[in-house]
């Protein structure tokens, strides 16, 4: 790596300095100089990237800088300028302070001013990361890797060693984005809303205790995908569920067109008092799940296969005879299944109302089971989280990496048209 290469390797890193840090770095002629003979010695990847190598030496350089920099802003004069005189304020020494990233840790001095007024941007005074590495590390906690696997990747990867509260407190910077993004204003309404709850052991007061995280995904007039928000709660309840949509309503939204629920007693009723027009359906899946407790294994198969005909009848009129040809077939051996079926009939049977495109879409909940089963994969390495906050962090962050694969929903073109001859007006105005 000869001597003449030098500026042109100078260059280049610091052109990729300068998007790490988002502006162009003022170096000294001295601090130049000096990285022109790290790079004409460097002979290997360590003499470059190393711990005192010369990318590193650059950084540190960089930094001092532009601390130096912000603090003749500041000031309002340069360095040994007769501008200074009498001004208030003055130049005070420095401080030193270590700061870490994919190189390691950098040490770097920190000009200060005599009135302690002195404010860093580019370094904040409590920050212990530059560069990317925070980022880094909230992704590897996002897809579920434990504090410990991270602190271990980062010192294998990167040479960069770290404990575990560090780790830990960076990613609960995100705790305080989780909050604000579960308050923040929602659309004015959603044409399919879709509510289930997963559930996690918590910490609480000294005791574990199992809780539910309740979500509620929602489609938007565009046909778009939208996690409304995601509580953190007690055992499911509908009481519990009450309070969510009344939440939901404070948030801005003013109407939901169809709505897809599992089970849970009292859900259609906890619905319809805060929306009344909303169209509830009963998910078929979570029925048929309730209905095999009831049938012998030998028995699920056959049992299955007349169910099919209820649910992907043509229609509820066809959907009640195959409902009445099951009950004389299975009725007295196994009454409870049938009773079910028949006490749920007017949620089960909502989906009739709606064109096949949108009876797929409604039918179940599995649009946000499947989002539940993304969420497990990456919690399944933590059996009990400390507390509450722990786990929205971990949900949120999930979350966040889900979203950017989001697609429209399919057939979106042809549902709004059907919607649109639906409900009319009252669907209209919100496109």
């Amino acid at each position: 790596m000869g001597a003449k290469k030098c500026p042109v390797f100078l260059s280049l890193f610091l052109f990729i300095l300068s998007i790490i840090f988002g502006e162009l770095m003022k170096l000294t002629k001295e601090a130049i100089d000096q990285l022109q003979k790290d790079l004409a010695n460097a002979k290997t990847y360590e003499d470059l990237m190393g711990k005192n190598g010369a990318i590193k030496n650059l950084m540190k350089h960089a930094l001092e800088s532009m601390l130096d920099a912000e603090l003749s802003d500041h000031l309002g004069y340069e360095k040994h300028s007769p501008d200074g005189d009498n001004s208030g304020n003055s130049r005070n020494g420095k401080s030193r302070k270590t700061v870490k990233n994919e190189q390691g840790k950098i040490e770097i001095e920190v000009p200060r001013d005599r009135n302690g007024s002195f404010d860093p941007v580019v370094v904040k005074k409590y920050q212990t990361t530059v560069g990317p590495i925070e980022d880094k590390i909230i992704s590897m906690y996002a897809k579920g890797m434990t504090v410990r696997d991270i602190q271990s990747h980062l010192e294998e990867i990167y040479g960069l060693e770290v404990s575990p509260s560090f780790i830990s407190g960076i990613t609960d910077k995100v705790i305080e984005s989780a909050k604000t993004w579960q308050q923040r204003p929602l659309n004015r309404a959603y044409v399919f809303v879709y509510f289930d709850a997963i559930h996690y052991k918590v910490k609480d007061e000294g005791r574990v205790v199992t809780k539910a995280a309740y979500t509620a995904l929602g489609i938007d007039s565009s046909g778009n995908r939208d996690l409304l928000g995601m509580w953190v709660g007690d055992s499911e309840s509908a009481t519990y569920w009450l309070a969510v949509f009344s939440e939901m309503k404070a948030r801005g939204v003013e109407e939901i067109f169809i709505a897809s629920v599992d089970g849970l007693k009292g859900m259609v009723d906890a619905i319809n008092a805060v929306y009344p027009n909303c169209r509830v359906q009963r998910c078929i899946i979570h029925q048929i799940r309730n209905s095999m407790k009831f049938i012998p294994e030998k028995f699920r198969k056959e049992f299955i296969k007349d169910l099919k005909k209820i649910y992907q009848a043509i229609n509820e009129q066809t959907a009640l005879a195959a409902l009445d040809e099951l009950d004389e077939k299975w009725g007295k051996k196994y009454p409870l299944t049938l009773k079910s079926w028949r006490t749920n009939w007017e949620s089960l049977s909502v989906m009739f109302e709606f064109p096949q495109e949108i009876r797929k879409a409604i039918y179940t909940t599995n649009a946000v089971e499947a989002l539940h089963r993304q969420f497990r994969k990456v919690t399944k390495t933590k059996t009990i989280f400390p507390h509450d906050d722990a786990l929205l962090k971990i949900l949120y962050l999930a979350y966040n990496d889900l979203v950017k694969k989001w697609t429209t929903l399919r057939d979106w073109r042809l549902m709004v048209t059907q919607l649109c001859i639906i409900f009319g007006d009252r669907f209209e105005k919100y496109l």
